[in-house]
C-alpha cells in the first residue's frame, strides 16, 4: 500500500518557517508523503529563507506556488488530506467564500467542493481578527462543509496583536488532526 500524501499549505504567518522539523518531518515520521504548495507571500518568506530548497530537499516533491499551464502534468501526487497551515485569516475567508486567487487556495478551494479529501485548518489567527465581524460566518461556512478546524481556547488560546511574540503552534493538536480526518475518509 503507498503511504498517504499530505497536502500542506503554508500561508506568511507565524510558525511558516517551523514547517519542516514539526510538521513535515514528524509526518514523514509517521509513514507519509508530504507535497507543499505556499501562498505567493509564503513562498516570498521562505525563498527569502532558502527553506524551499530545504523543504524539497526532505520532500523530495518540488514547491509549488504558481499555476502551471494546461499542458503541464502536476509536480505531485494525488493528495489524501490537506493541511492549511498556518493559516491566515485572509485565507480562511477567502476558503469560506471559495475564492481561489491563488494556486494554494485553488487546491483547497477544489478540494472543498470535491468533497472527497479531508481538509485540516489551523487558523494563526490573533483576538482582533476573531473580533472581525465576518469571522464567525468564515467559521461556520467551513464547518458545514466539514473542514476539520485545529481552534478554540484549550488549543490556540488568541491574544491581542503582538501580545504574544514567540508562542509555539499547537503542533502536536496539527498532527493528531490530520491523522484523525484521514482516517475518517
Amino acid at each position: 500500500m503507498a503511504a498517504p500524501v499530505l497536502g500542506l499549505v503554508g500561508c506568511a504567518a507565524g510558525g511558516l518557517e517551523q514547517i519542516v522539523p514539526k510538521l513535515i518531518e514528524p509526518m514523514q515520521q509517521r509513514g507519509w508523503q508530504v507535497v507543499v504548495t505556499l501562498t505567493p507571500t509564503a513562498a516570498t518568506w521562505l525563498d527569502a529563507t532558502g527553506d524551499i530548497e530545504k523543504i524539497e530537499q526532505v520532500t523530495g516533491y518540488p514547491v509549488r506556488w504558481k499555476p502551471r499551464l494546461p499542458s503541464e502534468e502536476s509536480p505531485h501526487p494525488a493528495v489524501d488530506c490537506y493541511a492549511v497551515v498556518p493559516a491566515t485569516s485572509n485565507t480562511v475567508g477567502k476558503l469560506a467564500l471559495g475564492l481561489a486567487d491563488n494556486q494554494a487556495l485553488t487546491q483547497v478551494c477544489e478540494a472543498i467542493g470535491l468533497g472527497s479529501v479531508p481538509i485540516v485548518v489551523f487558523p494563526r489567527i490573533n483576538a482582533a481578527h476573531a473580533r472581525q465581524p465576518s469571522w464567525e460566518g468564515h467559521i461556520a461556512a467551513l464547518q458545514r462543509v466539514g473542514v476539520h478546524l485545529v481552534m478554540g481556547d484549550d488549543v490556540w488560546p488568541l491574544h491581542d496583536p503582538r501580545s504574544a511574540p514567540g508562542k509555539e503552534l499547537p503542533w502536536a493538536a496539527i498532527i493528531d488532526t490530520i491523522v484523525s480526518a484521514a482516517q475518517t475518509r
